[in-house]
């Protein structure tokens, strides 16, 4: 094999879930921080597959996941505290 030619790809590898549609509700929706860090990690899922380092992208792929369920575990237990907060100081008020 020449130089300027690259190594064929594994045969029947597939691309791991890159998790970005998920990662990017998260950002919106739940936690803005750690959806940033999932977003990161699946934008990495693509470029690694293609450039061969078929392991990088399944760690990657595992990363994002990771990081979007923090952020939505930890989204949620943000929203369900302010709900019941907002409930008690109505009650307080009233």
């Amino acid at each position: 094999m020449s130089p300027t030619q690259t190594e064929p790809a594994a045969v029947g590898a597939r691309m791991p879930e890159s998790h970005l549609a998920g990662a990017i509700l998260i950002t919106l929706l739940c936690c803005l921080p750690l959806g940033i860090v999932s977003i990161v990690h699946a934008c990495k899922v693509s470029t690694l597959f293609a450039a061969g380092d078929h392991a990088g992208a399944q760690e990657a792929s595992e990363k994002a996941k990771k990081w979007m369920w923090l952020g939505f575990w930890i989204g949620l237990v943000c929203i369900i505290l302010s709900v019941v907060f907002q409930v008690f100081a109505a009650l307080l008020t009233a």
